[in-house]
């Protein structure tokens, strides 16, 4: 697979996980709390809906949200959660841009192959940063939950913002590791070189006759 190929893999992946973390923060349905069974707490409307921005009350005839406006009030993990797929989603911008900037098909100026590669890696490092972000979001988010209010089940959001979180953790890997050069670098031993007396010769023969000329 030529470099192109894998940037554009890497690339594609790192976008779609990018929108999944995106769905992921502005939605609220984390993880479903509740300290009884689930008919009974729809029954006593004690069934919660946790997220990042919001807590809702979801019932049979009821589906109730509370914003979550005091930050100096809220838990350790909500508001790490936040701030973290925030950085997550701001990062994805930049590392967009770095990603078609590598694009073969784009060029600024007289830029050299080496450049681009280094976008893509630097791209390929945002997006794994990304990754790391969702992952201890997305992780630690429940955990705190179960600890304060007992966990029913995960939520949508959560499903999202994991597999956004995998996917921009695979196309960073791609677009960091596999940003190499294809061509393969010409030795000098395969070269060659014209003479009028022997004509083509090896860099190897060339090199032996010049220092033999050099000893005479």
């Amino acid at each position: 697979m030529s470099q192109s190929c894998r940037l554009l893999a890497g690339f594609c992946l790192s976008c779609v996980g990018w929108v999944g973390i995106i769905i992921a923060t502005s939605t609220n349905d984390w993880v479903m709390t509740c300290k009884y069974g689930m008919n009974t707490c729809k029954k006593l409307d004690e069934l919660e809906s946790k997220g990042l921005w919001a807590e809702c009350v979801v019932s049979t005839s009821l589906y109730h949200c509370k914003a979550l406006n005091q930050i100096l009030t809220l838990p350790a993990h909500v508001q790490v959660a936040r701030a973290l797929m925030l950085s997550a989603c701001l990062l994805g911008l930049p590392s967009a841009l770095l990603a078609l900037l590598a694009a073969p098909c784009v060029t600024l100026n007289d830029e050299r192959e080496g450049t681009k590669r280094k976008r893509a890696m630097l791209s390929g490092a945002l997006m794994l940063i990304m990754a790391v972000c969702g992952t201890v979001s997305t992780v630690w988010f429940p955990i705190g939950a179960h600890h304060q209010d007992g966990l029913m089940s995960f939520g949508f959001s959560l499903y999202a913002g994991w597999l956004g979180t995998a996917l921009c953790f695979l196309g960073g890997s791609v677009m960091t590791c596999c940003s190499g050069d294809d061509t393969p670098s010409q030795r000098p031993e395969n070269r060659f070189y014209y003479s009028k007396q022997s004509g083509l010769s090896n860099s190897v023969q060339a090199t032996n006759n010049h220092a033999k000329s050099a000893h005479v």
